[in-house]
């Protein structure tokens, strides 16, 4: 047991033994590399040829995407691999040392930058350790919080696809003298963090040779495309079927009944709650000639119901039309009120599809229309009260044939064999004329009666027949917005990529 215990400790002092020696070969050979080199110029032997600079990009979050501003903010872990003649030695010299890592101050860095940063704080990566290996390679790691400008296109928001690009390139060296190349064919999405809102499809990189204006040298650079997708269930729950459902109630407005006074104010206010939802999503979209599909939508059923309010307006007027009125025109009666009624269902009260047509005309038919027959029917009723109370009082009808009797006393100037200027005579002549002016009166207020019941129910008959009109109208276009509200729906959203 005792010889258990001392080789361990004798194996434990050797290795913190060799690691003291091991940080005193690293710290000796730190003194020996920085004696004569300056991090200022290029580490190359021949300055006519081109140090070549590997780029690997590693996607490791989507912070935001500013659609309004249209900048990306990305978090990237970036990798810069090159070689550096100035930093190599002999491995066997040094206890055979093989990496040490360094602050990266120390050596010579590519200036790599975004091209397309849209941050206003123009710092570069975070200055961490570089891993210097004795071949003279040099990898430098360090993380970095990006703001890259995007172009967005929200033609098909929320249904919209995004292609947002990080060009890396040096910003003072052209092609002659660093040269970048990739370390992969597309960024690195292995520790991507995934985003509420975006999905990442890919990062495929291609590298550019520009000539730029102001200079004849190549300008080499390395685009990452990041290819997002919007996950729209947040905006189809919260902006999409919301405005659905408020599209279909603008039909429902010519179901409302006339005289319940809220028809305009439905309309009215399905118009308002759209707007509102209109501004939402104004709001968060950049002010751009593309406008959005939700955006379409919008406009669409803003102006879907625009016009189905304006629509009740006019039909409210033709419900309201009184006895000033002019009468239904004889092919609206045709057209709407007997066969549109019946396509739509829109019958009276107490009328239903099976009631004959011919029933209530035959009861408009019984009643009088004329003064003949109110004539006719009163000489009736005077002929039956006449034979129930005898002779032992002057009836109607009687009075009728003295009044007769007393024309013909007025041509001829006799009455019974009287002459007009005997005394008998006169007082019946007196008689008859007061029994005759007695019922004139009595009939003409009767007629005057009948024809303020016959104009009431002609007015009231004109005011019926616009009512219909306008319930079958209200009808049939509550039925036309429905299915424009519906296809307009599946148009829209079917064009959704």
């Amino acid at each position: 047991m005792k010889r258990m215990v001392l080789i361990a400790g004798f194996v434990m002092l050797f290795l913190e033994v060799g690691h003291s020696a091991q940080g005193e070969y690293a710290r000796k050979l730190l003194n020996d590399l920085m004696e004569n080199y300056s991090n200022a110029l290029r580490p190359v032997e021949d300055t006519d040829k081109a140090l070549n600079v590997t780029l690997q990009i590693t996607l490791s979050q989507i912070k935001d995407m500013d659609e309004r501003n249209q900048v990306l903010i990305a978090y990237l872990w970036i990798r810069q691999t090159w070689h550096d003649t100035y930093l190599k030695w002999d491995r066997d010299a040094y206890d055979g040392l093989e990496v040490i890592r360094i602050p990266s101050n120390l050596v010579w860095r590519p200036d790599i930058v975004l091209y397309n940063k849209a941050d206003d704080d123009f710092s570069g990566p975070v200055d961490t350790n570089v891993v210097l290996q004795y071949t003279g390679e040099i990898t430098w790691d360090s993380p970095a919080i990006t703001k890259s400008s995007c172009v967005v296109d929200v033609s098909y928001f929320p249904f919209d696809d995004q292609q947002c690009n990080l060009t890396f390139g040096s910003w003072t060296y052209n092609g002659n003298q660093v040269d970048i190349a990739m370390a992969m064919d597309s960024g690195e999405l292995s520790d991507f963090v995934e985003n509420v809102e975006w999905e990442c499809h890919g990062m495929p990189a291609t590298k550019n040779v520009i000539i730029y204006g102001c200079c004849s040298d190549p300008y080499p650079d390395i685009t990452y495309t990041v290819l997002l997708k919007r996950r729209s269930s947040f905006y189809i729950f919260n902006l999409l079927i919301p405005c659905v459902m408020i599209s279909f109630l603008a039909p429902l407005g010519f179901y409302l009944p006339a005289d319940s006074g809220e028809k305009v104010s439905l309309g009215v206010t399905v118009l308002l709650a759209l707007t509102v939802f209109q501004l939402m999503v104004a709001e968060s979209m950049p002010p751009s000639e593309s406008v959005p599909l939700i955006g379409k939508y919008y406009i669409a059923t803003m102006t879907m119901i625009t016009a189905s309010t304006a629509l009740t307006i006019f039909i409210m007027n033709i419900h309201f039309c009184g006895a000033e009125a002019k009468p239904v025109p004889q092919w609206a009666k045709v057209i709407i009120i007997d066969y549109m009624s019946k396509i739509f269902f829109v019958y009276e009260v107490g009328e239903n599809c099976t009631t004959p047509q011919t029933k209530k005309s035959k009861a408009h038919a019984e009643e009088p229309h004329t003064n003949g027959s109110l004539k006719k029917q009163h000489h009736l009723n005077d002929s039956h009260r006449s034979r129930h109370h005898g002779n032992g009082e002057k009836q109607p009808h009687a009075l009728s044939q003295d009044c007769k009797k007393f024309d013909s006393y007025r041509s001829t100037g006799d009455l019974n064999g009287c002459q007009k200027d005997e005394i008998c005579c006169a007082e019946k002549v007196a008689a008859y004329a007061c029994a005759c002016g007695h019922h004139d009166k009595l009939v003409r207020n009767v007629e005057y009666i009948a024809n303020c019941f016959r104009e009431q129910r002609a007015t009231c008959a004109k005011g019926a027949e616009w009512k219909k009109v306008a319930k079958v109208m209200d009808r049939f276009f509550m039925w036309i917005f429905f299915i424009m509200v519906f296809l307009m729906s599946v148009l829209i959203i079917g064009k959704a990529p």
